[in-house]
């Protein structure tokens, strides 16, 4: 992954990388309405807004939704206090392109508010802009907005830019978006690092504005980091998803982590069988730490609690959440996935050949 960004022209482009669940990443690049010290501070909540609702693990679409109803309640604030004020009004029209990569299905999902689509250059170097519907900026307009869904090859390369304007809104005639084509296919296959600088070289002279440009080439978590099952909604199948998940870590050398695995798959399956809906799948990762994922058909929400003494059960996630580096819940259309992720000890780490693939550059 490289970046560039030339802030002393271009004050309001910012871009984030956040880790998310599943080995997925997601990039974010956006550029804020307007310059100076307040724009600044309006682009400080929106990303520490992005974050937050990214945590939650939300689709593109369903993310930059909640996003524009933030802004939008932001600019209708009473104007007591001026500050407030000042941050919803410049927040307004503030545009955004929001992609998720999954390196195991090695699929992109991106959508886009009022922002120019990603450049896409396959490992063969053919250059394309996928076909992202164009929403309205932040604030303004009506959503929905809408995702687009890509297959990527491992190799592919992204590029997420924000430049100059493009005329009559069409971003994908803006010099940006014109220049950067022209870079990525004259040589595909430099590093990330110089893609940048030539970029640079032929961006600055052509137009003398700022510009932030994020690169990203993709990699895939191979199949041999990957295990799943699907086993039927019966409490006896608890043992048989333990068995299976400590051969598993036996295969991958990590013995060490074989007891808080053994309890996260039989708390994780078991409350999936007793409080979910229809088949139980359970996923184990080797990424730079050990995931563990189970699936049911289920869209109920899982509440961690503290138990009292007294208490005979209740205290399943209270020692997930002890156990694991972190944990949490995603959704989708055909129920929710429950997931802890925990960290591989260094002596592990240090003796595993090659890398799981961390999902860019």
């Amino acid at each position: 992954m490289a970046w560039r960004h030339e802030s002393a022209y271009s004050p309001g482009d910012w871009f984030d990388v956040i880790p998310l669940s599943g080995a997925r990443v997601a990039l974010v690049v956006g550029c804020m309405a307007g310059q100076g010290i307040g724009a600044a501070a309006a682009m400080g909540q929106l990303r520490v807004a992005i974050n937050t609702l990214a945590a939650q693990d939300l689709a593109p679409d369903e993310l930059l939704g909640q996003l524009h109803d933030l802004v939008t309640g932001r600019r209708e604030e009473p104007a007591d206090d001026p500050r407030a004020a000042s941050a919803g009004s410049r927040m307004q029209g503030a545009t955004c392109l929001y992609a998720v990569y999954d390196p195991v299905s090695r699929r992109c999902t991106l959508a886009r508010a009022g922002h120019p689509a990603a450049v896409v250059v396959s490992p063969q170097g053919k250059v394309e802009i996928p076909d992202i519907p164009a929403g309205p900026p932040l604030g303004t307009q009506h959503p929905p907005y809408r995702t687009t869904d890509v297959e990527l090859p491992e190799g592919t390369m992204l590029g997420l830019f924000a430049g100059s304007p493009a005329p009559a809104g069409n971003s994908e005639r803006s010099p940006a978006a014109r220049i950067l084509q022209q870079v990525l296919s004259s040589n595909p296959y430099r590093a990330l690092e110089d893609s940048c600088e030539a970029f640079i070289r032929a961006y600055g002279p052509a137009t003398g504005e700022g510009f932030l440009l994020l690169l990203a080439r993709t990699r895939a978590l191979s199949m041999d980091r990957v295990a799943a099952w699907t086993f039927p909604p019966d409490p006896a199948v608890v043992a048989t998803a333990r068995s299976l998940s400590l051969r598993q870590l036996a295969g991958w050398g990590l013995e060490e982590l074989d007891f808080t695995t053994e309890l996260i798959v039989s708390e994780l399956v078991t409350n999936a069988i007793r409080h979910g809906t229809g088949s139980v799948g359970l996923r184990l990762l080797l990424d730079r730490g050990l995931i563990c994922e189970v699936s049911d058909g289920s869209s109920t929400a899982p509440h961690l609690r503290y138990a009292y003494e007294t208490d005979e059960g209740g205290r399943g996630l209270l020692l997930i959440a002890q156990l694991a580096h972190r944990w949490g819940s995603r959704y989708s259309a055909r129920g929710k996935t429950i997931w802890a992720e925990q960290t591989i000890p260094t002596a592990a780490a240090s003796t595993r050949s090659g890398g799981g693939g961390t999902p860019g550059a």
